[in-house]
């Protein structure tokens, strides 16, 4: 997994669940869910890199 995809799908995974929390918090469900999918996305981001890196081994 090069670093800057890992840190790319490490910073959606953060990011996604600080927004996911912080809109829970104040009630705002649609924005909750798009911090989840932003979540979701990043760790399909590192599941792909990482059947990557096996594929190459």
């Amino acid at each position: 997994m090069s670093a800057g995809q890992k840190a790319k799908a490490m910073a959606e995974q953060v990011v996604g669940q600080a927004v996911r929390k912080v809109a829970h918090a104040a009630g705002k469900d649609t924005t909750a869910a798009k911090g989840a999918a932003l979540e979701a996305r990043g760790k399909a981001r590192a599941v792909k890199e990482r059947s990557k890196d096996r594929l190459k081994h």
